[in-house]
């Protein structure tokens, strides 16, 4: 069963975690060094995406088994995760126990880019959880707006680094077009809700959401997920595991008819 959770350093990583690891400049990558250590002694293969992880830990300290993919065009989601697949078919057939993705995360400067950031990082979430990979995402901090990075937390079940506060909700993985909620979402991270339930929402028609483990949703949460809804059309959410305080919330926001795309459900 996956876990959402902090971690203290990168040592404590599980099969299927999927981790925001804001990285302190001050360390020198010393952590990543130890993540590429313990990928040799448990059996795991790993696989480097982009050009921060070889800057963190040298290709020639590198296993000779590593796995380097310097994509030409790193912000296709699709072509990324289409080269991770590939390396962790790969790896069971040459008898790896998993495989230990290490991917920098760098801003992309077109209109829309933190929800672009938000697709390839739900789309790794799946990967991960379908999988049992370990993917950690590491963000330089100096690179990115707060705000944008705070969206990108939301969506992995783990984090940890510098300042790694945990965030208010947080939305993963839990099969097919389905994703769990955790925490809270009220005012303060709505804005971030609708974000990732859009992104979720771009390549199917129904999406699953499962509040089994949301404590609270106001009003403002309420009218990201509506929204979020309504952003493209032909588009449904059915949310399960909502307790009885969110339904009867829910009812007494006007939200139960059904011109709204979203069912709230027990």
């Amino acid at each position: 069963m996956r876990s959402v959770r902090a971690l203290a350093t990168l040592d404590e990583v599980e099969l299927g975690d999927h981790v925001c690891w804001r990285v302190d400049p001050a360390d020198a990558f010393a952590e990543a060094r130890s993540y590429v250590a313990d990928g040799a002694l448990y059996g795991d293969k790993l696989v480097i995406v982009g050009s921060l992880g070889t800057v963190a830990v040298q290709r020639d300290r590198l296993p000779t088994t590593s796995v380097v993919l310097d994509l030409p065009d790193l912000a296709d989601p699709d072509v990324m995760l289409a080269a991770v697949r590939r390396e962790a078919s790969a790896a069971v057939r040459e008898g790896f126990r998993s495989v230990r993705v290490l991917t920098g995360q760098t801003p992309l400067a077109e209109p829309g880019g933190a929800e672009e950031l938000l697709a390839r990082e739900l789309k790794l979430e799946e990967f991960a959880s379908e999988s049992g990979a370990i993917v950690v995402c590491a963000f330089r901090a100096a690179q990115w707006e707060a705000s944008t990075l705070e969206q990108a937390a939301c969506v992995h079940p783990q984090e940890t680094g510098t300042r790694a506060a945990r965030p208010a909700f947080r939305m993963f993985s839990t099969g097919t077009d389905s994703w769990g909620v955790d925490g809270v979402v009220d005012s303060e991270c709505a804005a971030a809700f609708n974000a990732a339930v859009r992104a979720a929402m771009r390549r199917t028609p129904m999406v699953k959401l499962r509040f089994d483990a949301v404590e609270m949703i106001d009003a403002a949460g309420m009218h990201a997920l509506v929204d979020a809804a309504r952003h493209l059309p032909e588009r449904r959410i059915v949310v399960e595991g909502a307790n009885e305080i969110v339904r009867l919330c829910w009812d007494l926001a006007g939200y139960a008819i059904a011109d709204v795309p979203v069912v709230m459900a027990a």
